[in-house]
This record gives C-alpha cells, sequence and structure tokens, in this order.
C-alpha cells in the first residue's frame, strides 16, 4: 500500500485500548478441520473487517473453503494479518490484507476502491469489526471511550455499507455482526451493547432501502452469544471455565458462527433479508 494511504488510515483519537489480557490454557478454536466446502461461494470476492483472530478470521476461513476470495481487514499489519493471509491463500483463493480504522471513511473509501481494482465487483461485505471496554459505572465512560466504540461498532458499518455500494455486484450481501447483547443488555458494556442494538436497526432499516433493492442486495445480520474468543480474555480478563451461557452450557467456539455467514452469503438465504441469525447456545431472546 502507499505511503498516503498508510497515513490516511491512522487514528485520530488519542484513545488507547487498555490491555487486560493474560495467558490461558484454552485457546480459541477458530477453524473446524471437519468442514469441508462445496463451491457455495466460488469466485466470490469478499470483504472481511475485524479479521485477523475471532469471528473475523473464522468467517474468513470458511468463505475461502467455500471458494471466496477475501480481503482482510483489520486494525494493524501484524503477523496475525500476515499469517490469516497465508492460511486463506492456502485454499488456492486470493487474499489481499489491508490496515487500518475501520472507522476512517477515507480509509473505507481508499481500500474498497483498492478491492474493486483488483478483484472487480464485490459480493459480499462483512462487517465485522468491533471493541469493548467493560465499565463497572456509567460514570467510568468518558467521551472518548464512547467515541472510540461507537466509531468502530456502528460508524464503520455505515461507511462501509455506503462506499461499498458502487461496487457491490448486483445480488450481493451484506452481513453485520450484532450481539446477544443488542437484547439482553449488558450492566457492564452499556457502550458496546448501545452499538449492538443500533447494528440490528440499520440491518432492518438498510435491507429496506430502495437502492439496495433495486440491485437485488441483502442486508442481514448475525448476534453472538457468549463466544470465546481471544477479545473475552483480553477485555474481561476472565477464564473460558468463567465464561458462557445459553441452555448449552458453555461457550460457543468462534467456528461455530462461521456457517451462519456462509449462509447469509450464498444463494441459500435467497429469500432471506433484514433478518439476525442467533448462534448463541439457546439463549431467548423474543420478547
Amino acid at each position: 500500500m502507499s505511503e498516503e494511504k498508510i497515513d490516511s488510515q491512522s487514528p485520530k483519537e488519542d484513545y488507547v485500548m487498555p490491555d487486560n489480557s493474560e495467558k490461558t490454557e484454552r485457546e480459541p478454536k477458530i477453524e473446524n478441520d471437519e468442514y469441508k466446502g462445496s463451491g457455495k461461494l466460488k469466485g466470490h470476492n469478499t470483504i472481511v473487517t475485524g479479521s485477523d483472530s475471532g469471528i473475523g478470521l473464522a468467517v474468513a476461513i470458511a468463505f475461502a473453503k467455500e471458494g471466496a476470495n477475501v480481503a482482510l481487514v483489520d486494525l494493524e499489519d501484524n503477523d496475525d494479518l500476515r499469517s490469516a493471509q497465508k492460511r486463506i491463500e492456502s485454499f488456492g483463493v486470493n487474499c489481499l490484507a489491508f490496515a487500518g480504522d475501520v472507522g476512517d471513511e477515507v480509509f473505507t473509501r481508499l481500500t474498497l476502491k483498492e478491492v474493486s481494482e483488483a478483484w472487480g465487483n464485490i459480493h459480499t461485505l462483512v462487517n465485522n469489526a468491533a471493541e469493548q471496554h467493560p465499565k463497572e459505572s456509567i460514570l467510568e465512560i468518558d467521551a472518548a471511550q464512547l467515541d472510540r466504540t461507537f466509531r468502530t461498532n456502528i460508524f464503520s458499518i455505515i461507511y462501509w455499507s455506503r462506499e461499498v455500494l458502487p461496487y457491490l455486484a448486483e445480488g450481493g450481501t451484506i452481513i453485520n455482526s450484532s450481539s446477544v447483547t443488542a437484547y439482553e443488555g449488558s450492566p457492564q458494556l452499556l457502550d458496546y451493547s448501545a452499538t449492538k442494538g443500533a447494528i440490528v436497526s440499520f440491518t432492518r432499516s438498510l435491507s429496506q432501502n430502495q437502492e439496495i433493492l433495486d440491485k437485488r442486495i441483502r442486508v442481514n445480520a448475525v448476534a453472538p452469544g457468549p463466544i470465546w474468543t481471544p477479545l473475552i480474555p483480553a477485555t474481561l480478563g476472565i477464564s473460558y471455565d468463567e465464561f458462557g451461557g445459553g441452555s448449552l452450557d458453555r461457550p460457543g467456539e468462534v467456528y461455530e458462527l462461521a456457517p451462519a455467514y456462509v449462509y447469509l452469503a450464498s444463494d441459500d438465504s435467497s429469500y432471506v433479508t433484514g433478518q439476525t441469525i442467533h448462534v448463541n447456545g439457546g439463549t431467548i431472546v423474543n420478547g
């Protein structure tokens, strides 16, 4: 990438994400070795944000197994991002990697332009990038944290969905990552759960937009429950045994989410739009 692009990606805020991470004996399970692709996304050009680890990486791997080319987008150009790129390419598909702030609309615009120049039409956009900063009290949430959480979690989804539209193929798909906290709430994740609720409303609204309908684009979301991702020990500082829920009484594995995204990106879900799939271990979220 050019020096100009690198400069445009730099976060403009002084806020630094706290690191509460500790080594844990239980590593997240990103990939299901038994998952065999069947060409559901063969030739699809896809973009996945927040994809150097966790849910985004699991989705990117499943897409690659189904034959999709994948553009990975994450905050930093580090070993995790390059390792993810190598894993995607090992399935015989094309993979691009971009590093920058997904909440920066200039970075968004430049990245989508570069992907389109490399591959042509884009078929699926997965808006997955997110961050969370647990606080015991609303009095502890300052303006910098609030701006950072909303910029990454919901501003970015609006930016990417807006900027991808000229490049999105007719019949393409947009898939957003929400959360069970959008429905249950979370006393320690007030701003995070608010953004996840906004994602549900935005997904429903965008799916009804006339420009979207004219291009037969389907817009859906996935709402993960308690999934054991690298973000959990890093932000909550808890172990696998302390985390979990739903009627299955265990945390979900990252790879268990991927098939829901594959379904929403493929023609299998051709009559599904404006909906949210709940992958949460049995947590009841209806009113």
